[in-house]
């Protein structure tokens, strides 16, 4: 079995995968729970997530997260609604003959974005955290989660106005969530 160039027999051999390593590296405690595959249904299989990915995913999921998301994008957004009000509201026009100042106008413009920057924040967080509320009591994901919050913070807004109010407040939150709801899906 001497091979051409004179010495031993030197051919390299694979190396030997004893079923105790295959065992535990499949199905043994030793196992890396990256690779394990759950059957999906009908569409074949799925890795599992790893612990950090999924502590990640719930706290993004959270009702907390989403209430703080939405108080703080209708800051924003009320903010900017109010600048823009205030640009061109009424208010800025000289009642007397004398000219407003550059600050007198600067400071209407931020009392007005400030007012609507709280209230847009109000709103967002009321009615995110009526939505999460409800979507977690359901235990389902559908347009009329949006709906019962729309009526419900609707109707705690309006009631400021009294009874009458609530209920035309409940009516139109409820019918523009419904629609946002169904243009945005």
């Amino acid at each position: 079995m001497d091979n051409k160039n004179g010495g031993g027999h030197h051919e390299q051999q694979e190396p030997i995968i004893r079923f105790s390593e295959l065992r535990d590296a499949l199905i043994g405690p030793y196992r890396r729970r990256e690779n394990m595959v759950v059957p999906n249904g009908y569409l074949g299989a799925e890795p599992l997530k790893p612990d950090n990915q999924r502590m990640v995913e719930s706290f993004f999921e959270s009702c907390a997260f989403k209430t703080t998301l939405s108080c703080v994008a209708g800051f924003g957004l009320g903010a900017a609604i109010g600048l823009f009000t205030a640009s061109v509201g009424p208010e800025l026009a000289p009642v007397n003959e004398r000219t407003q100042t550059v600050r007198e106008v600067l400071r209407e413009m931020k009392s007005k974005s400030l007012s609507y920057a709280k209230n847009f924040a109000m709103l967002g967080a009321m009615f995110s955290a009526t939505e999460c509320a409800i979507e977690s009591y359901r235990a389902k994901k559908d347009w009329k989660n949006g709906t019962m919050a729309g009526g419900v913070v609707g109707g705690m807004i309006g009631l400021r106005a009294g009874i009458k109010g609530g209920i035309f407040g409940a009516a139109g939150f409820a019918a523009f969530s419904t629609l946002i709801e169904y243009y945005l899906d």
